[in-house]
């Protein structure tokens, strides 16, 4: 089994601010693996199966700088180790429509995955990160990541989240190593005129 969370603040005024990217890509998750997500209690969540294996699907477990509690009581609840985890959440080190996968390791500056690391008392867990870019010099970072996705930035992102869903796929079926080789690329569309990654 792999529990699949999403970070992001609760509330539809936060519903489409950067910060949020991780609940749409377990959206997306949901509707393309016909699996209805529901509230239950601070979360909506959802269940089934991908292929044979058993996926249960969380977000927005609790505000962002205090997902780790809820989180680890979902690990207790379905008696699963941090290594069945798969925590999906925006990161600032990435251009917008970039995803990184990556196992265990720091919380670089973001809340969510700092609390998610004091609550289990470890970091081997695999994150899939989704870019959202820096703000403008002088921009506080805690203002970005509160405001609403843009319209250009949108149509970067779209085709990311639908990516997204599929780096999941192969992490469930195939592992971090696969999946890190095939995912953790630039797309051409991205790095066009650029050299390497």
């Amino acid at each position: 089994m792999h529990l699949l969370v999403g970070l992001g603040n609760p509330g539809k005024a936060y519903a489409q601010t950067r910060h949020n990217v991780g609940m749409w890509v377990i959206e997306r998750a949901a509707a393309r693996w016909s699996m209805r997500l529901s509230p239950r209690g601070t979360a909506q969540r959802g269940s089934g199966r991908l292929g044979g294996k058993l996926v249960e699907l969380a977000g927005l477990l609790d505000w962002m700088n205090v997902t780790g509690p809820p989180l680890k009581g979902l690990l207790r609840e379905f008696e699963l180790t941090a290594t069945e985890l798969i925590v999906v959440h925006d990161d600032l080190d990435l251009e917008p429509g970039r995803l990184r996968i990556k196992v265990a390791g720091g919380h670089g500056g973001h809340n969510g995955i700092k609390s998610v690391i004091e609550a289990l008392g470890t970091p081997q867990f695999v994150r899939l990160k989704i870019g959202i870019g820096r703000p403008a010099p002088g921009q506080d970072s805690a203002d970005y990541v509160l405001e609403p996705v843009t319209k250009d930035e949108m149509a970067i992102i779209e085709p990311c989240l639908e990516r997204a869903v599929d780096a999941l796929e192969c992490l469930i079926h195939r592992g971090p190593d696969v999946a890190m080789n095939q995912f953790n690329v630039r797309e051409k569309s991205l790095d066009e005129g650029e050299g390497g990654n």
